[in-house]
């Protein structure tokens, strides 16, 4: 049960990453990518690395 648990929280926490980063390009406010082109794109390559990142760490410490 708890390394079940703990994979589980793992996971929710490395697809919480890029759902944080789209809901932060996704305001209302001006940050500078609305009129660019490369805006989304940017935004899809940060969430998968950040993702990718948060993986490397939770497989180096044995999480996942």
């Amino acid at each position: 049960m708890n390394t079940v648990m703990r994979t589980l929280t793992s996971v929710s926490i490395m697809m919480m990453c890029p759902t944080l980063i789209a809901s932060l390009f996704g305001m209302n406010l001006v940050n500078g990518m609305e009129t660019t082109t490369w805006g989304f794109v940017f935004a899809m390559v940060l969430s998968v690395a950040v993702s990718v990142v948060a993986w490397l760490i939770f497989r180096h410490k044995r999480l996942v």
